[in-house]
């Protein structure tokens, strides 16, 4: 069984995850995390970006952190993400950073896309 960083509301990052973010943040600038977000669009209505700043995260940000491992989610996409689990997969089809989103009620192939009712 996979541990987990439990953040207050719920959301996890996987020690898969917290690897592949701190892998990645070691080759960019002092200060650099993972922020990742919902926003509208993609063929199931909402998706997930993921983009590399250099920045404080603001006061209503969500803050996971596991060793050298930061992401930071905004408060307007943790109302679609309580209860998600981040998690990073290696498989034949290829490697990508999903989540498992209770909320979700659709999801396209990609697994960027989905909807909530």
């Amino acid at each position: 069984m996979t541990e987990l960083a439990l953040a207050p509301n719920n959301i996890s990052l996987t020690d898969r995850a917290a690897r592949r973010v701190a892998r990645i943040l070691s080759k960019e600038p002092t200060g650099t995390v993972l922020r990742i977000s919902v926003s509208g669009g993609g063929c199931s209505g909402f998706q997930y970006e993921y983009n590399l700043v250099q920045e404080t995260p603001a006061n209503d940000d969500l803050v996971l952190q596991r060793d050298s491992a930061v992401v930071l989610i905004d408060s307007m996409s943790l109302e679609f993400m309580g209860g998600a689990e981040i998690d990073f997969v290696d498989d034949l089809i290829g490697q990508s950073f999903q989540i498992k989103n209770p909320n979700a009620v659709a999801s396209c192939g990609c697994g960027t896309s989905f909807a909530v009712a």
